[in-house]
């Protein structure tokens, strides 16, 4: 909200300006959220993709076992849906007024706290095993999955709290472009 003091201007750019006539001043408005949350986001879906190519189960009495590939076919796709919605952030990252697109991170937060989940779900009961009747455990790549997941969730969670074209300050007011 403008209070009498102050008048809202947008220019061709759509950044949001605020003059105080009292100082007789313009101010731009050019937040832009963290670059953070993206990296931690990318570091647990890198983290995540490399999961899949180590080994997620272990025969009980054996050193044989099987990679994430081999396991459940939905562990390769969470991974490079992952790598599909890192690709959509970075290009919001530079496409976006403010730096970031909320509705992809939040999507982004939620893929990846499934993943988190199903991730831990597998190390507590490794699917599969009853179809083929096989004595099985979780293995290595399960946990690492889980910390990967675990950061690609928290670090679109720190995204999404960062500035976005919707968030205003109190001094400044939004006005439509061409006005």
């Amino acid at each position: 909200m403008s209070t009498p003091d102050q008048h809202a201007t947008a220019g061709s750019s759509g950044r949001t300006a605020a003059t105080d006539r009292t100082a007789g001043r313009a101010t731009v408005d050019d937040r832009r959220a963290s670059g953070a949350g993206l990296g931690v986001a990318a570091l647990g879906i890198v983290v995540f993709n490399v999961a899949p190519l180590m080994t997620w189960i272990r025969f009980e009495g054996s050193d044989a076992g099987r990679v994430g590939y081999e396991t459940d076919s939905l562990v390769p796709f969470i991974a490079y849906l992952g790598l599909g919605l890192l690709l959509a952030m970075l290009y919001a990252r530079g496409r976006a007024r403010r730096g970031q697109h909320r509705g992809l991170t939040l999507v982004s937060m939620a893929v990846g706290l499934a993943a988190t989940i199903q991730c831990i779900a597998f190390a507590l009961n490794p699917m599969g095993g009853l179809e083929r009747g096989d004595a099985i455990e979780p293995a290595i790549g399960v946990f690492v999955g889980i910390v990967g997941a675990a950061l690609w969730a928290i670090g679109s969670g720190l995204l999404a709290k960062e500035v976005e074209g919707d968030d205003e300050r109190p001094e400044t007011v939004e006005l439509p472009r061409g006005h």
